[in-house]
């Protein structure tokens, strides 16, 4: 019979390494959260205002805050649109003009070129691509005056071709779609493709382009507002009221008599002008989504 007064005691460890752990991930999740929380309030936070003051006029903005709605939304409406001086609604349309085009031009360009610069092997191919990353160190208030001169002794004053033209070469653009074409192009697919007689140009449409989707739409978005906000270059070539952007109409007002000072008119601009960019986010944003998704399964 087994003496169960002579039995030892037990000595049982539990291991709390794990339990510690997931404490301490717990911690950190929750700290991650709530800055993200607190950043993304006070972001939104800045719209809402924007949007408050759009509905009030001159002089409740000029007294301080306000959280609620006014009731003066239409009348800032009508008085940013039918200022004679400001011509908003051209303004709107110049910039769409400048933006959409120099996104589409400048995303295709630089795609192409990132892949030229991907995919061959040719004498001085270092040296150029480092000229390329060269070039975004170079800020562009400093071409702009040389870009002025140029554009006066062409005639191009007061059109839009040197603000589309230069733009579409982005050295930016051409350095991110190369970084993510050496991730995502299977050289083999490239490879198989020219086998069978495909020639490069049609690879490039209906083999590379539908690869580099996401990244494209990406750049798109950031070319779009990029050019958007674009005050510089567009201030000195577009001189005329007919072909002004909505940045140099958004400076012209902040500058304008302080006797005909209107910050209702202000913060309407203000929101209309931002407008374009959330629906452009909003169209490409799941994008984004995928490029990120991509990006975590291949890490």
């Amino acid at each position: 019979m087994f003496d169960v007064s002579k039995a030892k005691p037990m000595n049982i460890k539990i291991d709390r390494s794990g339990l510690r752990e997931k404490i301490i991930l717990t911690i950190r999740r929750v700290l991650v959260y709530t800055v993200l929380i607190l950043l993304t309030a006070v972001s939104l936070f800045a719209f809402y205002i924007l949007i408050v003051n759009c509905t009030h006029n001159h002089y409740a903005i000029s007294k301080g805050f306000n959280a609620w709605f006014g009731t003066e939304f239409v009348n800032n409406w009508k008085n940013l649109f039918d200022d004679k001086n400001l011509f908003v609604a051209t303004a709107f349309r110049n910039s769409l003009i400048v933006s959409f085009s120099t996104a589409v031009l400048s995303v295709y360009f630089s795609t192409l070129t990132a892949y030229a610069v991907h995919k061959y092997d040719f004498k001085g191919k270092g040296i150029l691509y480092t000229f390329i990353l060269m070039i975004m160190m170079i800020p562009t208030q400093i071409a702009g005056i040389g870009l002025f001169n140029m554009s006066n002794d062409l005639g191009l004053i007061n059109t839009f071709i040197p603000i589309i033209v230069p733009a579409v070469a982005a050295p930016v653009v051409v350095f991110y779609m190369k970084q993510y074409l050496d991730t995502v192009l299977p050289k083999e697919m490239i490879e198989a493709a020219r086998i069978d007689g495909t020639g490069e140009i049609r690879i490039f449409h209906t083999m590379v382009l539908p690869v580099v989707k996401p990244a494209m739409a990406i750049q798109f978005i950031f070319t779009f507002v990029t050019n958007w906000n674009n005050y510089f270059i567009p201030q000195l070539i577009l001189q005329d009221k007919d072909v002004r952007t909505i940045p140099i109409v958004i400076g012209m007002l902040r500058s304008s008599n302080p006797a005909t000072f209107d910050l209702g008119k202000v913060y309407m601009l203000l929101m209309v002008s931002i407008i374009p960019l959330l629906i452009v986010y909003l169209i490409f944003s799941r994008f984004i989504i995928k490029n990120l998704t991509q990006g975590s399964v291949k890490g």
